[in-house]
């Protein structure tokens, strides 16, 4: 009796699997016709307009007709907006074979936003690679995420992070400068302490870990070490499976000193000894400032992987950003 409960348990989980992938390849089937259906629209409009009858600028007579027409005619799904989008869309990508399946008409939309071709591209890898979803990547656009990677890497590190996406590969590449925590929801100038921050960390984890990027996994806070009957605390312990590590995070409200790297080699040397990994321990002091010469001096000559960065609790200036990844690509 026993065992055909097993078998039947075993059976139905199959079912469940098959219903499961079935649904999702439906889900993906109709996704790619919708899409494709829209590139054909786009095109026919430009196709229209080349031909010198009519411009389809957002607010120009043809939209608006088309908008009306083709309501009446086929019910919800044609705005003057998503038609302009359509056209948009074409405009943008004239190959429809280097739209990728994976992508739904809303991803796209809001990846049809950004106006940098090189943005656009890394987004639209990104989301694939990392499978996410339309609150996922309207958030990475808001906070420039593109932008904060590219400005650690050369002109040619640029170029390959818009064609391949962020793909990690060794330890500075989980690093951000800056991190931004903005879903923390801490204002601007309200005094807060270290414990609230991180508490407000852990309140919004999965927030968090997006903003660290994919591979990341939670261990735990206020790790304990006791040396020579000591007590000091890590403030947050991850994981991260692509470089097969431990990831520690010590949180400073404020600028970063020598102490605080000090303080995270003696982490790093603990958990290189103490705790089974298959590689070594990497150490981020989180502050809101650093200093540039107290950091080159307190970093130099250490054999750990320490990493010091800053965060916002607010978004970037992203204008700002496009200015200095732009003055970075000229040279």
């Amino acid at each position: 009796m026993k065992l055909q409960k097993n078998n039947y348990a075993f059976l139905m989980n199959n079912i469940g699997n098959i219903l499961e992938e079935g649904r999702r390849k439906a889900v993906q089937s109709v996704n790619q016709i919708l899409v494709q259906t829209y590139w054909e629209i786009g095109r026919q409009i430009i196709e229209y307009e080349q031909e010198g009858r009519e411009k389809a600028e957002y607010g120009s007579a043809l939209l608006n007709n088309l908008s009306k027409d083709l309501s009446l005619r086929y019910g919800k799904g044609f705005s003057k907006s998503n038609i302009y989008l359509m056209r948009q869309f074409y405009t943008a990508y004239p190959i429809f074979q280097t739209v990728s399946g994976k992508l739904s008409w809303s991803h796209l939309i809001e990846l049809l936003s950004i106006e940098d071709d090189l943005a656009r591209r890394f987004y639209e890898r990104q989301c694939v690679n990392d499978r996410w979803s339309i609150r996922e990547l309207r958030r990475q656009i808001n906070t420039a995420l593109f932008h904060r990677l590219a400005l650690s890497k050369d002109k040619k590190g640029v170029l390959e992070l818009s064609s391949k996406g962020h793909i990690v590969e060794k330890n500075e590449d989980i690093i951000k400068d800056p991190f931004i925590l903005e879903f923390l929801k801490i204002p601007e100038q309200h005094k807060y302490s270290e414990k609230e921050l991180e508490q407000k960390i852990i309140d919004n984890l999965q927030s968090f870990l997006l903003e660290l990027g994919k591979g990341f996994s939670f261990v735990g806070r206020q790790h304990r070490i006791t040396l020579d009957n000591n007590h000091y605390y890590v403030d947050l312990v991850f994981y991260h499976r692509a470089l097969r590590c431990f990831v520690l995070i010590d949180l400073k409200k404020g600028k970063v000193s020598h102490e605080d790297i000090g303080q995270m080699n003696l982490y790093l040397n603990y958990f290189k000894k103490e705790e089974n990994a298959e590689n070594p321990p990497i150490g981020i002091v989180l502050g809101s400032e650093k200093r540039r010469l107290t950091l080159e001096y307190a970093l130099g000559g250490l054999e750990n992987n320490v990493f010091v960065t800053k965060y916002q609790l607010y978004l970037p200036d992203k204008e700002e950003l496009r200015e200095r990844l732009g003055r970075l690509l000229v040279g």
